[in-house]
């Protein structure tokens, strides 16, 4: 498995990921390059059985795995005042939400109001249904609504963010990707990006090179892994619930976890440190490998512990600091 950074030369990376869970309010302050680490949000939908069962618990062995915040998909019946409590007693970042754009055209103002209680930063459109995506009956009047959304929520000192998945790099009659369509039309301080990786790598684009086309408008990053093997047919979304009716083709698409897929995904994080990014977000949105939900998102955090968060022996050889890199796994 390799290391995420070579570029990174000395081990002012030494941090306390082993033993304070991932906090980076307690990382070592004599390690100047401990700030720059971007933390580690999760994406709870990854484990959104184990949410509905028991959401306090659930959020706890979240924060035990090493995760410094959350990105909801619902709040399972808790107020929003339960889950800021929640959060707050847990040490978690309440960074975001994923909210039904009909719900936000619904009500916007409650969804604002909700959120914005819980904590969240960010409100995220998560998906779209088939007439409003590039092509779709109704897609120039989504660009208009977002629009709209997005200035009520910057009114409210939030940020509208935009989730993608595979189908918005449908072209449209001028030859530009739908995708590129609504960020060109929607202004920056309106709208800003949460790029999912595992779907703009399925598209056919390169993660890398797309994230480093919105620097600066890419405040979420979804690091998202999968495997695909051989010529893909039917449909990616029946593996997650979605378009009920279509067929799932077993064994030729799957989410994994990080680091056991396709995606180089150490480049993808020296992206987002370069383009601005703010955080790093886990998703998966379906077990595989014969784990569950809950061990999918451990091994993504260990990963990134492994080759991001933490140093190595070698980097703490090098380290000056390294006798006070509390938690160091090699200091002296």
């Amino acid at each position: 498995m390799k290391r995420f950074y070579s570029l990174i030369l000395t081990a002012a990376t030494c941090l306390s990921l082993a033993s304070c869970g991932g906090n980076t309010a307690k990382k070592n302050a004599e390690c100047d390059a401990c700030a720059d680490k971007l933390p580690i949000g999760l994406q709870l939908y990854s484990i959104r059985d184990d949410m509905a069962k028991d959401f306090k618990g659930t959020l706890q062995k979240v924060k035990d795995m090493g995760y410094d915040g959350v990105e909801f998909a619902g709040l399972y019946d808790n107020t929003p005042e339960q889950v800021k409590a929640m959060c707050d007693e847990i040490g978690l970042n309440p960074i975001s939400a994923h909210v039904p754009l009909a719900d936000m055209l619904a009500d916007i103002d409650k969804v604002i109001a909700d959120y914005k209680a819980v904590g969240c930063q960010y409100i995220v459109v998560p998906y779209v249904t088939e007439e409003r995506r590039p092509n779709g009956e109704l897609f120039m009047q989504m660009v208009e609504e977002i629009r709209t959304i997005g200035q009520k929520v910057k009114d409210a000192g939030m940020t509208l963010l935009y989730h993608n998945h595979d189908f918005e790099f449908t072209k449209l009659e001028d030859g530009q990707y739908g995708l590129d369509y609504l960020y060109a039309n929607v202004p920056a301080d309106l709208l800003q990006t949460e790029l999912d990786e595992c779907w703009v790598k399925y598209s056919g684009e390169d993660p890398v090179a797309y994230l480093k086309k919105y620097a600066g408008r890419s405040p979420l990053v979804h690091v998202k892994d999968f495997y695909a093997e051989g010529k893909q047919e039917g449909d990616p979304y029946a593996l997650i619930g979605l378009n009920e009716g279509e067929q799932k083709k077993a064994g030729t698409f799957e989410f994994r976890p990080l680091g056991e897929g396709l995606q180089d995904v150490p480049a993808i994080v020296a992206a987002a440190e370069e383009v601005g990014s703010k955080w790093l977000i886990v998703e998966q949105d379906d077990p595989s490998m014969g784990k569950t939900p809950m061990e999918c998102v451990k091994m993504s955090i260990d990963y990134l512990k492994a080759n991001y968060l933490n140093c190595t022996a070698e980097d703490c050889a090098a380290c000056p600091e390294n006798a006070s890199c509390e938690g160091c796994p090699a200091a002296k």
